[in-house]
Formats: C-alpha cells, sequence, structure tokens
C-alpha cells in the first residue's frame, strides 16, 4: 500500500509518501509545499491545491493520511491552517482516495508507543523506521512522514473522514 502522509499548513505543508509491505515501510519521496508570506490566502491555497494534485498524480498513493488540527491559542492561525486541511482533503477526495485523520497524539502513540513523546524522538523514530541517514527537514516533512507511518500501523483505519465514529 502507498500512503501519501500530510502535516498540513498555509507556509508550509509537508508531505510524505511511503510504501508498506506488510511491516516493512520504504519511502517514495517527500519534501514539503510552501507558499510566498506576499501572497494572499485563495492564492496560497490555490498554489498548495496544485502541487498537492501534482504529487498525487506523480506518486499515486492508494490512500492519504492527515494529521488533525491541534487547537492552539491562536485562532486566527488555527483557522488558516485548518483552511489548509480542508485543501488537503479536496485534493485526496478528488483523485478518488480514502482520506484518513490522526490527532497529534496518535501519531506519536503510533510511532514512538507513547502519546506525550516529544518532537525530537518522534523524528528519530522516523528516521529510524524508515531507515534514512538523517532526520528529514524541515521538521513539516518529518511530521508527514510520521502520519504516513502511523496510518499503517493502524490495523483498522478507523479514523476515515466523513464516516461515522
Amino acid at each position: 500500500m502507498r500512503i501519501l502522509g500530510i502535516d498540513p499548513g498555509y507556509a508550509i505543508l509537508g508531505y510524505g509518501i511511503i510504501e508498506q509491505h506488510h511491516n516493512h515501510y520504504s519511502v517514495c519521496g517527500y519534501g514539503a509545499i510552501t507558499t510566498d508570506a506576499g501572497l494572499d490566502m485563495p492564492n496560497r491555497l490555490k498554489n498548495l491545491y496544485s502541487e498537492l494534485m501534482e504529487i498525487i498524480t506523480e506518486y499515486k498513493p492508494d490512500v492519504v493520511a492527515i494529521e488533525a488540527l491541534f487547537f492552539n491559542k491562536n485562532t486566527k492561525t488555527a483557522l488558516l491552517v485548518g483552511q489548509a486541511r480542508g485543501v488537503a482533503i479536496l485534493c485526496g477526495a478528488n483523485s478518488g482516495l480514502s482520506v484518513f485523520d490522526y490527532t497529534p497524539l496518535q501519531v506519536k502513540q503510533g510511532i514512538v508507543g507513547y502519546g506525550r513523546a516529544d518532537k525530537k524522538q518522534v523524528q528519530v523514530m522516523v528516521k529510524t523506521i524508515l531507515n534514512l541517514s538523517e532526520v528529514p527537514k524541515p521538521d513539516d516533512t518529518a511530521d508527514a512522514l510520521a502520519v504516513a507511518i502511523c496510518h499503517g500501523h493502524s490495523a483498522q483505519y478507523q479514523n476515515k473522514i466523513g464516516q461515522n465514529k
């Protein structure tokens, strides 16, 4: 199964594509889509959509796994990230892919085995699980790969967006 993991953001959207064969994972590609701070929000979202659709076309994932929003104190930022997240979900849906949702706690638990793990612990485990020579940069990319691995570890795939929970 080929999994596209996404760490949503409107300035930087991290993505990672992995191939899963039973309990073994290999990296197909990863990176970050960045948008120019000088652009208005509609054009930033349009750029995210276009680039993410190119990635889906190139890598042909079977599913999309996306990190759920962690609501912080800055409501405006949370709403803007939510718009970028919506674009990522739309890309998956428009490509006919099932889209799955994972909270930061679920990702940390799925990667490190501890839901309160820090970012560095998650990054080291991503590097180890994927047999990489170094931790992927920027952090958003490592986070996206962690979301993809979390989905691969999730036996029941219970977090499908749009499905009654």
